[in-house]
């Protein structure tokens, strides 16, 4: 067998060598490509304001740090066992402390909360402005307008199990239909297009609310609390797995402007992941702050 050449053995070398820089160099940003490991496996359920949230964060770990990201969209009981028994990694929709309370004591000590990521949000009894009733306490006398129905969500959420106990602490006669947040919307839109009444669980931050007037109905009994927080959640040893992630984690707050705006781009695009990068470049400085310093502009 004829030997190699020594121009040809330079050659291999220098070709393994810009692999190697190649392999080792800059992410599709321009940025400093991550380490990756394992995937990221961001739990969430479908609702506007987690799959948005979930969305920009899925965003900036692809775009910004370098990261394979799987999206993992289950039902609210789900998504908190899934982060116990360590098959997601982290979530970014935990609503406390009534909303959630309860899956948060089921899983214990088996998650970590890092604390809010926003503050300012609420759950209730939601209906169109032009609907003449203001309180909860009114709605057994005008039963016949709301068909005797209120338009919910999935059965694992939190506002579900609460609606079900104002039912009870009001004594309402009415029937909770059950859904998603899709068909609660688009009842809600078919409601207002024929300028019917219709009450529907409800949450802010939503889009909707910058899309029709609506209302919250008071709450005198405090069933659905006040003020919450939406706090991220990771799984226990993320820490030590993947430190750079669980920094972009604990870092992670903004407001609810900021997450509206996110939801109102994912509504109008109609693409979740297109609606995402628009608004990480738009807020540039605010994704700065959240970043590890090595992935930073």
């Amino acid at each position: 067998m004829r030997k190699p050449s020594k121009g040809t053995l330079l050659l291999a070398v220098v070709l393994c060598f810009s692999l190697l820089i190649a392999g080792c160099g800059t992410g599709g940003n321009g940025g400093p490509q991550a380490d990756k490991g394992d995937t990221v496996k961001l739990v969430y359920v479908t609702w506007a304001c987690a799959t948005a949230t979930t969305n920009v964060i899925a965003d900036i770990l692809e775009n910004e740090m370098g990261y394979k990201v799987e999206m993992i969209p289950l039902t609210a009981g789900a998504m908190y066992q899934g982060l116990a028994s360590k098959n997601g990694d982290a979530m970014f929709c935990c609503w406390l402390p009534v909303t959630h309370g309860e899956y948060m004591k089921q899983v214990g000590d088996k998650v970590e909360d890092l604390g809010p990521n926003m503050h300012g949000a609420r759950i209730g009894l939601v209906v169109p402005e032009y609907v003449t009733i203001n309180s909860i306490e009114e709605l057994n006398s005008v039963k016949d307008k709301f068909d005797g129905q209120i338009i919910g969500i999935d059965p694992g959420a939190g506002i579900m199990k609460a609606t079900n106990q104002a039912l009870q602490d009001y004594g309402l006669n009415y029937t909770i239909m059950e859904g998603s947040d899709a068909t609660m919307v688009g009842a809600l839109k078919t409601a207002i297009d024929k300028k019917e009444w219709v009450a529907v669980t409800g949450w802010t931050p939503h889009w909707k609310f910058a899309r029709w007037d609506l209302k919250y109905l008071d709450d005198p009994k405090k069933v659905y609390g006040e003020e919450e927080t939406i706090n991220t959640v990771v799984r226990q040893g993320l820490k030590e797995d993947m430190p750079e992630v669980y920094e972009l984690f604990d870092n992670f707050a903004w407001t609810s402007d900021d997450l509206s705006r996110a939801m109102v781009l994912a509504e109008e695009t109609k693409d979740g992941k297109k609606a995402a990068r628009q608004w990480v470049e738009e807020n540039q400085d605010l994704v700065n702050s959240w970043l590890p310093d090595k992935y930073q502009k």
